[in-house]
């Protein structure tokens, strides 16, 4: 076996304890702890995030801030993302309550998509026998497929935009399918939302399952968010006959 299956098999069985939805609770224990490392383990960069504040407020000092505890605590976020052990150890400890980011377009991107239809993929790309990566879901009605990242080709002139790549700045321009890529963010597991619901952003597969070319999984990913579009704007404008 190779180290790199004993290492994946080893993350899988530390994994099997802590892969359930973390309440505010648990989010100050040792389990927020470990799901951090296990992710940064995996190869997903980290950073600090703001946290949610009562009235849903944020921790940063933002007046009316446009994304509470969803962005990075340091404009930096960038360069300062990393899967170093100790930094994680250090932030995750000195920073009960906050949040972490993982940076895209580095070694992975995300897929996100609204939550009925990723549901609805996840259950055809299994059925399918598709291999899925990590895939984890928002309470606030999104679903994240962790990919391999298609951003930091060898040759920089072969990189291509897409009229699906997103950035924290251009969320709300796409309700579907957002792809982050280069330059974007996504909360990692365990993170909490604001409001008084107890919402949070917790593992559906969790990030010892290796990740997949993201092409393996978009086909099915756009089919079920135009589905979805579709079976919204049917239900918000019944046709009469």
């Amino acid at each position: 076996m190779s180290a790199e299956a004993i290492g994946r098999t080893g993350l899988r069985v530390r994994l099997t304890q802590w892969l359930r939805k973390a309440t505010p609770e648990e989010d100050v224990t040792g389990e927020r702890e470990a799901l951090l490392l296990a992710a940064a383990e995996a190869g997903l960069p980290l950073a600090p995030a703001a946290h949610p504040a009562p009235g849903y407020r944020c921790s940063c000092d933002r007046v009316g801030c446009p994304t509470p505890a969803r962005h990075p605590v340091s404009f930096a976020w960038q360069t300062q993302s990393t899967t170093d052990r100790a930094q994680i150890e250090r932030w995750a400890r000195h920073q009960p309550q906050a949040n972490f980011i993982t940076a895209t377009g580095t070694t992975h991107d995300v897929l996100d998509v609204p939550r009925q239809a990723g549901r609805a993929a996840l259950d055809r790309l299994i059925a399918s026998g598709v291999e899925v990566g990590p895939v984890a879901e928002s309470d606030d009605g999104r679903l994240l497929f962790f990919t391999l990242t298609r951003g930091t080709p060898a040759d920089e002139d072969e990189w291509w935009p897409c009229e699906l790549d997103c950035h924290p700045e251009t969320m709300d321009e796409h309700p579907g399918l957002r792809w982050h890529c280069r330059g974007s963010y996504v909360l990692v597991p365990p993170a909490r939302l604001p409001g008084d619901e107890g919402h949070a952003v917790h593992w559906v597969r969790g990030p010892e399952h290796p990740l997949p070319d993201p092409l393996t999984l978009l086909e099915t990913l756009t089919d079920a968010c135009a589905r979805h579009a579709q079976d919204e704007s049917t239900t918000a404008w019944p046709l009469r006959t």
